[in-house]
């Protein structure tokens, strides 16, 4: 399986949040992702961005696009604060909206944070929706 990979370290400045909607945009549209499906990748990942920017200790966060044959991954990291996922999750209608924007497109959505040690969340969509059927 092929893959390339797109790193960013962005600062956290909100203005920047509509760049990386641009890029994750380009790259999902590059792949022929349909244009429902970006419009849900773009929403999902300028929620996460905008979480990291809210939630950061450091002036930077990063985001890595994975660029597979049939799927694309996206993961936006932070040092933040962190937080107990079972605790926010419910609390949270960013997060929800995420993880809803992700189901939608077949997508797999991971969330892996701890108190005092930053915030990582995972997106995986397939090209193809069928291939994710499998509970991937």
């Amino acid at each position: 399986m092929a893959c390339e990979t797109i790193k960013m370290e962005i600062t956290t400045n909100p203005d920047y949040v509509s760049i990386i909607r641009l890029t994750a945009s380009g790259i999902a549209n590059k792949m022929g992702f349909p244009i429902d499906d970006i419009e849900d990748i773009k929403v999902a990942v300028s929620e996460a961005c905008t979480n990291a920017i809210k939630h950061s200790k450091d002036d930077v966060f990063n985001i890595v696009f994975n660029i597979l044959d049939n799927a694309i991954n996206i993961e936006i990291q932070d040092n933040g604060k962190g937080f107990n996922v079972d605790e926010k999750f419910e609390q949270s209608y960013g997060l929800k909206n995420m993880r809803e924007r992700a189901l939608e497109i077949g997508a797999t959505f991971h969330i892996v944070s701890l108190p005092d040690s930053g915030t990582r969340i995972e997106v995986k969509a397939p090209l193809n929706k069928e291939e994710n059927s499998s509970g991937d």
